[in-house]
Formats: C-alpha cells, sequence, structure tokens
C-alpha cells in the first residue's frame, strides 16, 4: 500500500521477527509468515482489520491484496495523507482452509484473536494515534474487547479502546468486495470513505 514505510528503521514494534517467531497460537503452523504493521512512525489514524489475507501472507504486507487495494482508494478518496496511516490487522498470521488449490479465508477463533491481542496493544502503544479505526467486526471486537455490531458501531462517537483512544467503526473493505452487486458495493464504499473522513475530522480536532 501507497501507507507503508518499510524503509524507516524506527517502524513500530512489534517487528517482522518477532512475528515469526511467535507461538501462542497454532495459526503459525500454516502460515507462511508473520505480518506485521506498516505505516507512518507517528500516525494519527491506526487502522486495524481482520487478518491477513493469501496475497498478505505471501508478500509478508499488510492490505496488499484486493480488498488492501479498496482500502488503499478509500484512503485517497477520503483525502488522507499517506503518512497519517499506519494499518495493521488484529490476527497477525494467515488463517485458512483448503478448497482445492486454493488457501480460503477462515475467520480466526476467539482464542487466537486473544493470543495476538498483545501485539495490538504493543502497536497501538507505539504509534500513539489519535484516532483508531476498526474495520469490520472482528477487529472491532478486538479494539473494544466486546463484541458490537458494525452498523450499530458506526452510530456513536462514545467508543473507545480501553486505553483511552477513540475507536471509529467501519466496514472491511472485503465487505464491499462481497456485496451482491453494484449498488450494494458503491453505498459501502460510500460509508467506508464517509467513516474515514469522520476519523481524519476526529484526529484534527483531538490534535
Amino acid at each position: 500500500m501507497a501507507v507503508s514505510a518499510t524503509d524507516d528503521p524506527s517502524l513500530p514494534w512489534p517487528g517482522k521477527q518477532q512475528l515469526d517467531d511467535c507461538r501462542r497460537c497454532p495459526l503459525w503452523e500454516r502460515a507462511t509468515q508473520g505480518v506485521p504493521g506498516e505505516g507512518g512512525r507517528h500516525a494519527a489514524i491506526l487502522l486495524v482489520g481482520e487478518q491477513p489475507g493469501d496475497e498478505e501472507d505471501r508478500q509478508g504486507k499488510p492490505f496488499v491484496g484486493p480488498a488492501g487495494r479498496v482500502l488503499q482508494r478509500a484512503i485517497d478518496d477520503a483525502g488522507l495523507p499517506p503518512q497519517t496511516c499506519y494499518v495493521t490487522n488484529a490476527v497477525k498470521h494467515f488463517s485458512w482452509e483448503p478448497r482445492g488449490t486454493r488457501r480460503i479465508h477462515k475467520t480466526p477463533a476467539q482464542k487466537e484473536i486473544a493470543a495476538c491481542r498483545d501485539w495490538l496493544e504493543a502497536e497501538i502503544a507505539s504509534v500513539r494515534p489519535a484516532v483508531v479505526v476498526g474495520l469490520g467486526a472482528t477487529a472491532l471486537a478486538a479494539l473494544l474487547g466486546r463484541r458490537m455490531a458494525v452498523g450499530a458501531a458506526r452510530e456513536t462517537d462514545a467508543l473507545a479502546h480501553p486505553g483511552g483512544t477513540p475507536v471509529v467503526a467501519t466496514f472491511h473493505p472485503s465487505a464491499v468486495l462481497r456485496a451482491p452487486d453494484e449498488d450494494a458495493r458503491r453505498d459501502l464504499y460510500e460509508k467506508l470513505v464517509a467513516d474515514l473522513r469522520r476519523a481524519a475530522a476526529r484526529a484534527a480536532r483531538d490534535a
């Protein structure tokens, strides 16, 4: 993604090696590698997805697959400068199941999300963003410590990470790709862009 800063030696902890060495849950056994977050070292907006997908697992970078391309376009359309964003996932290894020759995304189990919580907390503490964006229900639950429907969460400005950082909820960009028709895809995409603009406004207000 354009928001990456992989050549920056001061990227937030945890780094690639720490995630590759992680054995806190069984996902590492089938994944190619751990996938750390990327972006501005002191980004105002930290975006959290569910987990790496197939392309992310192969490349070792977050949001480089189809959903990542949707997210990058939404970031651009929302007018967010690349250096203001940091992207990561609640779970750092790809959870998948075979379907023929393909590796199909499998929603991570609660114990797998819990096993990665320390990594996510370390990223938030290292970046110290003004706002965290939860992309989808799994990321939102990891951030809030409880389940909440994305639709309901989008309607409130009172969400916050336990550490106090405001949380803005929106749809995962993969939801745009899964929408049943063009009208539904357009509607979800416009909501994603609007929520990113809302996050940017909140970050500017709290700066």
